[in-house]
């Protein structure tokens, strides 16, 4: 009854008043979809569950991802929820089905990113990454962070929402600049995290330090080399979060 009583205050003061039910559900449906896939994909490696369905495989040998179909779905979903013009139950369970897309897609980031399996490999990892940043990008949407909005009452206030774009956007590129990637994701609608990434050393390999350190500037470059060594801390808990989410590399699920 309690767990009910929050759930049903949270809908109706997060949800309903600010009539973010369309994107509640596109979050719940890329959620939902995103752990049912992946738990579908180590089961299917493992040998304890030899019962569960494996791969959708034509006759010709032809492997058919499951971000097929949700590309599929979202091209569905999201012609569907255009026309329905964003009213109606109808248009809520269409944010549902985008959501499930969503999820479908996200998993197999690092596949159509490398344009080939690279699923249970290093490169693979980055389908994590992915997930997590469009988790946070969809609760922000959700919560009803706005990067900015142009306002066009008098030209002082569309002249300053235009130098607040350009602001914006300017440190959120310098942090994409510098591979601080969660930084500029987050700072787009938080501008001040945007604003600290920006400020901060960038990795040693990204862009910025091949354009603004190495000989140019030596003892930035060891800077970032000794700030980003591998084996840091923070790489050890990132890829135990990527076993516990992903499953381990190589291994059976």
């Amino acid at each position: 009854m309690v767990e009910a009583s929050i759930f049903n205050t949270f809908w109706h003061d997060q949800i309903e008043t600010n009539h973010q039910e369309a994107i509640f559900l596109v979050l719940l449906g890329f959620l939902l979809s995103f752990a049912f896939i992946r738990m579908s994909t180590r089961l299917m490696r493992s040998p304890k569950v030899p019962w569960w369905p494996g791969s959708i495989v034509s006759e010709g040998g032809l492997h058919v991802h499951h971000h097929v179909f949700g590309i599929v779905l979202m091209m569905i979903s999201g012609a569907v929820g255009f026309a329905l013009n964003g009213e109606g139950a109808a248009f809520d369970l269409c944010g549902l089905a985008f959501g499930i897309g969503i999820g479908l897609t996200i998993d197999e980031f690092a596949l159509w990113l490398h344009l080939e399996d690279v699923y249970w490999s290093e490169e693979g990892r980055r389908s994590i990454d992915a997930t997590v940043l469009t988790a946070l990008v969809l609760a922000l949407l959700m919560f009803g962070a706005r990067p900015f909005e142009i306002g066009s009452d008098s030209i002082g206030i569309l002249i300053g929402s235009i130098v607040t774009a350009v602001f914006v956007l300017t440190v959120v590129a310098i942090c994409f600049l510098k591979e601080r990637v969660m930084h500029a994701f987050i700072g787009f609608f938080i501008w001040p995290v945007a604003c600290y990434g920006a400020c901060r050393l960038g990795k040693p390999n990204s862009v910025w330090a091949k354009r603004r350190y190495g000989q140019r500037n030596p003892s930035k470059q060891k800077r970032a080399e000794a700030r980003f060594r591998p084996g840091r801390r923070t790489d050890r808990f990132k890829e135990k979060f990527r076993d516990v989410i992903g499953g381990g590399l190589g291994q059976d699920g």
